[in-house]
């Protein structure tokens, strides 16, 4: 069983500390829910964990199975077993799906090793056809003219063809209507097993409709204020996140 360990972290953005001591471990197999308004540090919280460089973390330290990643590059972390799924997606003009997603798969092989093209189609194929994507998508540049929802479908995707042990999801229900939401979650659940660990970041409770976590957090203040089962979602959607807030202050009062 594999481990992501998040201990203690505290990120910055230039001067601004955004995070602020987080700990967090997402086993393989487990779902994990972020959840909380905006400003609070989630998406910080998993773009810095997957190596971008506009954030610093000042403090703590993130374990995948027990070694730090902190002095990886991006790309390291991701052939380490990390996928982050952007929440706004960029388009990659002139690169088309197929020869992007066979680079990638080729850049986690050994030295020498080629990749089998009958072998890489048959399989991009059937994740196409499980994600309900139209396969002559994969002669079109990445992202490029894409709606919102087809541009997370082509992560989800992206996701299923790299078969990464942990998952960062920064707010996949951004910008989609219900029914592209149900096929990339559809996606997700057939990805969703002992090999995947997956952290999850939305502000509503509707995307837990279709991928249901076995662990809720709440994030305010650059910190996880309160965890749950889906029933803390739930709790959410009806009252907001105003009684998390007093309660945290009244904590730290």
């Amino acid at each position: 069983m594999s481990q992501l360990e998040i201990r203690n972290l505290h990120i910055a953005i230039g001067e601004k500390e955004i995070v602020k001591g987080l700990s967090l471990t997402i086993k393989s197999g487990e779902v994990h829910a972020v959840m909380g308004p905006n400003g609070t540090g989630k998406s910080t919280l998993s773009k810095a964990i997957a190596g971008h460089p506009d954030y610093t973390i000042t403090g703590g330290d993130v374990l995948l199975d027990g070694v730090s990643i902190l002095e990886k590059e991006a790309d390291e972390r991701a052939r380490a077993g990390l996928f982050l799924a952007f929440q706004y997606p960029s388009e990659i003009p002139g690169v088309s799906i197929a020869n992007f997603l066979r680079a990638a798969q080729q850049a986690r092989m050994a030295e020498g090793e080629e990749i089998d093209a009958s072998a890489y189609y048959k399989r991009l194929y059937s994740k196409m056809d499980l994600l309900k994507i139209d396969r002559k998508f994969t002669s079109r540049s990445v992202n490029e003219g894409f709606s919102g929802g087809e541009k997370k479908r082509c992560e989800i995707l992206q996701m299923a063809m790299l078969e990464p042990q942990f998952a960062l999801m920064d707010e996949t229900d951004s910008g989609r209507d219900i029914d592209a939401l149900r096929i990339v979650a559809d996606g997700v659940n057939a990805m969703r097993g002992p090999n995947l660990g997956v952290l999850l970041i939305t502000h509503y409770q509707r995307l837990l409709d279709y991928i249901v976590p076995d662990h809720v957090h709440v994030m305010w203040d650059g910190r996880l204020v309160k965890s749950g089962d889906k029933s803390l979602a739930l709790e959410l959607e009806a009252k907001g996140y105003d009684w998390v807030k007093k309660e945290f202050a009244f904590a730290n009062s």
